[in-house]
């Protein structure tokens, strides 16, 4: 549900780019032209879905499956051409300790070489033959292993999934390609700025605890990681009851026989950790399940899109901000599972003369994925929206937002500003990221930022305004979940979450439930007199932004 969140929320926004033959330049709008022209087109925004919508479109029933071995199989009978399928593991940064941290991002680049029953050459032949799109994706919280094939290829794909999850000889050759390739990746993503800074922020925002591990493999770490510390990290890690398996488009008893075939002999653990987060009670009735799924809740993965542009656009290693190794007894994999993620903000800036924009990233500690208002919040988000100086928007593609109209549209010097939410199972990042050019002033940047923050909080928003986000964000979470892939992405990695697949109807029921009364609400929680921290300031350029708490009084936030 979260990726659909995301997916939904970044579809929503202008798209940002570089400027080329199809798309056109921010278009500055005379305010009082700009009024009359919103009225016009937006004075009767269309209704969101109602019940009988959803009653005359048929939704369709989610089977789960637990086998012997506590692995669930979920399926999804849409139709089509194609069929999908994954394996969705409950792994990935937050969880590695120091003597595994960088596995992840490791054993994300070691997909589909060489195992125990096929060689390189021969994997490479067989994910050729199935002519559609096999992945592999690491994230904060999951590992994920997909293909979209042709019907007939499912159990070619699954054969092929469970052998490189299963199966990886991590050979020194390979190995050493791969250290290759991701000291060139981190190189390359620290000296992006609008790269680097997303990790950078989750290091500031998390210091030292779980989500603030780093996502890349540090660079100090990549000759530390061999095969056995792979092998260690596969058994430590990839257990049974960590595991789902989902497919869309095919029978679900087909792929049920497919898993306890090709996953049936992985023995289940003797004891599991305390849950992370307790499951939410299960009220969508399109889901089924033969067997009910383990109690055992299985946290989720963030969000992401295709393996290598996801990771780029969301992760670095800790460079500007390492933290020392452990000299402690490792805890123990229970311990690092059951880990909450501990919120601790902070302000850090980082000088670039080199650099000629002004990168600022304003962060705060957001709601869960099993918090009621998390849809209150994705609509905050869709409110002030945003995007790049250069965009192929227009109406309907968020350029109504207020980050577009009070921002982008009124200061020329400003390249770039948007809203971003990266959710979690325990909590989310909620935030600000603005870039301007190095002879706009810093020290107006965060009382811009302010500014914008304090009317949610103490000015009502207009009912028109609120009902074109919140069907904004409805229809774009409707058409990410189109897609194949996403639709079986975002079903195993419900299923880690949940336990059980939030339908579609239900996530745009409770959007249309938001009103103006819950966004202020949202609001005073996550930057209001409810905030549980100080923000997450990160500069970095030629000059600070200066100090936030003197802002933050003149415009009633919280978080002192």
């Amino acid at each position: 549900m979260k990726r659909a969140i995301r997916l939904a929320a970044s579809r929503s926004r202008a798209v940002s780019s570089k400027p080329g033959p199809s798309l056109q330049r921010r278009t500055f709008i005379n305010p009082t032209a700009s009024k009359e022209v919103g009225k016009a087109l937006h004075a009767f925004p269309p209704p969101p879905p109602s019940s009988s919508f959803w009653e005359s479109h048929l939704v369709l029933p989610v089977e789960i499956t637990t086998l012997p071995n506590n692995i669930r199989v979920a399926t999804e009978p849409t139709p089509g051409h194609f069929s999908s399928v994954g394996v969705y593991i409950d792994a990935g940064s937050r969880y590695e300790s120091s003597n595994l941290s960088g596995c992840s991002h490791i054993m994300d680049r070691m997909a589909f070489k060489t195992t125990t029953n096929r060689s390189g050459e021969e994997m490479s032949s067989a994910v050729d033959s199935l002519g559609g799109q096999i992945l592999c994706s690491s994230s904060r919280e999951t590992i994920m292993y997909q293909s979209s094939h042709f019907h007939s290829a499912t159990p070619t794909a699954v054969s092929l999934l469970a052998d490189t999850v299963q199966n990886a000889a991590f050979l020194p050759e390979e190995l050493e390609t791969v250290r290759d390739g991701a000291a060139y990746e981190i190189r390359e993503i620290n000296a992006k700025p609008e790269l680097v800074m997303p990790e950078l922020l989750h290091q500031l925002a998390y210091q030292n605890n779980t989500l603030g591990n780093p996502l890349l493999c540090p660079e100090e770490r990549l000759d530390v990681i061999n095969g056995d510390l792979l092998r260690e990290y596969v058994k430590t890690w990839y257990r049974p009851e960590r595991i789902v398996i989902a497919g869309a488009g095919m029978e679900h008893q087909e792929l049920v026989d497919l898993a306890y075939k090709h996953f049936g002999d992985m023995k289940a653990t003797a004891s599991a950790p305390s849950p992370l987060l307790q499951p939410s009670p299960s009220t969508n009735g399109a889901s089924s399940s033969r067997t009910n799924p383990p109690t055992h809740l299985l946290p989720p993965s963030s969000p992401a899109s295709p393996s290598l542009y996801k990771t780029i656009t969301t992760a670095a290693t800790s460079l500007f901000h390492p933290s020392p190794m452990q000299t402690t007894a490792e805890p123990t994999w229970q311990e690092l599972a059951a880990a909450k993620a501990r919120y601790t903000g902070g302000h850090q800036f980082i000088y670039r003369p080199d650099l000629d924009m002004t990168h600022v990233y304003l962060g705060f500690d957001g709601l869960s994925i099993h918090d009621e208002d998390i849809y209150a919040l994705a609509t905050i988000q869709i409110l002030l929206g945003g995007g790049g100086s250069f965009s192929a928007g227009g109406p309907g593609k968020g350029m109504y937002s207020r980050l577009y109209t009070h921002v982008l549209n009124l200061h020329s010097s400003i390249d770039h500003c948007s809203a971003f939410h990266h959710i979690y199972n325990d909590t989310s990042l909620f935030g600000l990221q603005l870039v301007s050019h190095a002879h706009h002033p810093v020290s107006s940047i965060l009382p811009l930022l302010a500014h914008q923050l304090s009317l949610l909080l103490y000015h009502p928003i207009p009912r028109t305004e609120l009902s074109r986000a919140k069907n904004q964000l409805m229809s774009s979470l409707v058409m990410a979940l189109e897609s194949r892939s996403v639709e079986v992405e975002d079903l195993g990695r419900q299923v880690l979450v949940h336990g059980r697949k939030v339908s579609v109807q239900e996530m745009c029921e409770k959007i249309a439930r938001v009103d103006a009364a819950d966004i202020k609400r949202v609001a005073g929680r996550i930057f209001g007199g409810g905030m549980s921290g100080p923000p997450s300031v990160l500069v970095m350029g030629k000059k600070d932004v200066g100090e936030w708490a003197g802002v933050w009084r003149k415009y009633g936030l919280g978080g002192l």
